[in-house]
């Protein structure tokens, strides 16, 4: 081979999902990770800011702080991106139903330090469908969510070019258990759903192909990376259909196909968190192996993700990975290396058939509006199916079902045992900000703001510039999210559980011992057992209690299961009025320190403290520990992945009452 250097391609934007406690500790988080050669920002915010809620509302008790940043202002935004110049920087901001006011804070903010809108470069996530799907932080129904969708991505067209203002995620399908066939039939679905928006607004030729050409997707690449670049290239060749068929796209600019990544973190493991380090690695190859699929921009989890929040060393040793990946190797040095491969084509078409099928059958449906009940109650029945493999061996993990023996983790020792602890302080920090900012605004300048804003939504006018003014007036996140809610009402999604499959046969002998248990129960109790699985807070990932309510109904359990964000007194109340005999809570978001204790002193003002309390979610060891002091019968994570044995012991309990 020639010694001489090659040209190499330039690398991808390279990203840590950040965010936390507060806008001040994210801010200097941000600028240490820009120091450490980080090449763009990926903002996390938290689930009141994601929801809608200002921090001082009832249902962002525990949440605030816990899985992103608060921001309840114009105030908090100054702080976030205090010393950092957004003329410079690519920014990604993972909101959605609340994306158009974030977004207006966003070029608030910016406009306030001369920077010119049109100059700002970054990407709002935007991708509302999904979360009826998956995430659960949707707010308004499908319809209303879509318009908001498309206003964001007509005004970013024309007053800020540069913005990728919708990112079609099939990431979070894949974390609910998609299949790569499904995972890219319904982000192509979700896309469609969002151009025809457009389009129906009168957007067509050249205007509606720039439209075409500022949609990203933000995709996810778990452990079968043969398969995972298999799917990004179908994917690649199905946009570019997409364009040129449906909407006439003849510009094959802009039709590539622009993605952005984060690995599957559903596959990172509480047991033996060390080999993480391994799968994400691996999987960062699927989105960079193969150039004419190669992601845009990618952001690695940190290898204790299953644990808890990670501190800034783990996001370090995620961002040192890409760094060595794209400097130290000859990757970027050579052209596409499956250009040809038969081996990888024989995937690639088989997706892509089986992903034109899928995508057919949704739009027949009436496109992804009208088909969330039936993706949702497919995505529930494919993680059960995932669910199964993993809990008869089928599928492998190593170190959860299979290799299980396992010295201690060095990685986990210390004061802080391997994961970072939000400070409990920080909420109430947060409100007192809150409160002091309201003080001193002008209330006029904000009620005249408000007026216009419900003016503009009760119109069908696009909400942006009202939006903006009202981000500069000083409206707060809930003040915007209520004046929306006032014209449009809430909403609830679909569960999926009623129309989720029985456990296959393969899961017989367990599934008969829980039946078993379930039969001893009723016996106990004279009657059917009842399980009410409860989701207090604001968290949406609700996989997992999908799956208990489902393996719980099959097991011979009545189920109450009203979907997620309720108020532990909500849950308290729905306890009392269907007399269950045991509660099952699911929380994933690092709130069940506040909101479980809040459970149980309901359920004991209610002289009900007898009903049988357990919980699930990502709890570390020593708050599993005080949960169980306080009263809490059983503490389940995710090392406890054989579902029906954990039907079992909760039916015991109910005996045992």
């Amino acid at each position: 081979m020639s010694s001489e250097p090659r040209e190499k391609d330039r690398p991808w934007l390279m990203r840590t999902y950040s965010g936390h406690s507060s806008a001040k500790a994210s801010n200097e988080l941000y600028r240490s990770n820009l120091a450490k050669g980080q090449t763009g920002l990926s903002v996390a915010f938290d689930l009141p800011t994601q929801t809608g809620y200002d921090a001082d509302h009832v249902l962002a008790r525990g949440e605030v702080g816990k899985v992103g940043v608060p921001v309840c202002s114009i105030d908090d935004m100054r702080t976030l991106f205090d010393g950092i110049p957004l003329e410079e920087m690519n920014t990604s901001m993972t909101i959605n139903a609340t994306a158009p006011w974030l977004l207006a804070l966003y070029i608030a903010t910016a406009e306030e330090n001369g920077v010119d809108r049109a100059a700002l470069r970054g990407t709002t996530q935007n991708d509302i469908i999904k979360e009826y799907l998956s995430r659960g932080t949707y707010v308004f129904g499908p319809a209303e969510s879509l318009r908001l969708t498309a206003d964001v991505v007509t005004f970013t067209v024309g007053d800020v070019p540069k913005w990728n203002p919708v990112n079609i995620c099939s990431y979070h399908l894949q974390e609910v258990g998609a299949t790569p066939v499904q995972e890219v039939a319904f982000a192509m679905a979700t896309a469609t759903a969002v151009l025809d928006e457009i389009r129906s607004r009168g957007v067509e030729g050249e205007d509606l192909g720039r439209v075409f050409g500022r949609i990203s997707f933000f995709v996810n690449a778990g452990i079968r990376f043969v398969d995972e670049i298999a799917k990004l290239r179908a994917m690649s060749q199905l946009w570019d259909e997409l364009g040129r068929e449906r909407y006439g796209v003849e510009n094959p600019k802009y039709r590539r196909f622009r993605y952005g990544v984060q690995v599957n973190s559903l596959g990172l493991t509480e047991a033996q968190p060390e080999n993480n380090i391994a799968r994400i690695v691996l999987e960062m190859l699927a989105v960079t192996l193969s150039k004419d699929a190669r992601a845009r921009a990618v952001q690695l989890p940190a290898w204790n993700e299953a644990l808890g929040l990670p501190r800034p060393w783990d996001q370090q040793l995620s961002l040192r990975m890409q760094q060595i990946l794209a400097n130290e190797t000859d990757l970027l040095e050579h052209g596409d290396l499956f250009n040809g491969s038969h081996v990888m084509e024989a995937p690639t078409a088989e997706i892509a058939d089986a992903a034109r099928e899928e995508y057919d059958r949704v739009t027949e449906m009436g496109g992804s509006v009208q088909a969330v009940d039936y993706m949702k109650a497919e995505l529930v029945r494919s993680n059960t199916e995932r669910m199964r493999r993993i809990e008869s061996g089928e599928q492998v993990v190593v170190g959860v079902n299979a290799f299980t023996s396992s010295e201690p983790s060095p990685l986990m020792t210390g004061v802080d045992g391997g994961i970072l602890k939000v400070d409990p302080a920080s909420e109430a920090e947060q409100v007192e900000r809150l409160q002091a900012f309201r003080a001193e605004r002008d209330n006029d300048a904000v009620a005249s703001a408000l007026a216009e804003l419900r003016r503009a939504v009760a119109d069908g006018e696009n909400v942006m510039p009202a939006s903006i003014a009202a981000a500069k007036a000083g409206v707060t996140t809930g003040e915007w999210t209520q004046a929306l809610r006032d014209e449009w009402g809430t909403y609830r999604g679909p569960t999926g559980v009623s129309a989720a499959a029985a456990a296959p046969a393969e899961q017989a002998d367990a599934l008969q011992a829980a039946r078993e248990a379930v039969a001893r129960a009723e016996q106990r109790v004279g009657g059917k057992v009842r399980l009410l699985v409860g989701k207090p807070g604001l968290d949406g990932h609700s996989s997992g209690a999908e799956q208990i309510a489902v393996r719980a109904r099959d097991a011979g359990f009545e189920v109450i299961y009203e979907g997620i964000r309720l108020t532990p007194g909500q849950i308290v109340r729905a306890a009392v009025d269907e007399d269950v005999h045991l509660i099952g809570l699911s929380i994933l978001s690092g709130s069940h320190g506040e909101l479980i204790p809040e459970v149980l002193e309901g359920l004991a003002a209610e002289d009900a403290a007898d009903i049988p309390v357990v919980v699930g979610g990502i709890i570390p060891t020593d708050d599993a520990e005080t949960l169980r002091a306080a009263g809490v019968a059983a503490v389940y994570t995710p090392k406890d992945f054989e579902v029906s044995r954990l039907i079992a012991e909760m039916a015991e309990l109910v005996k045992a009452r």
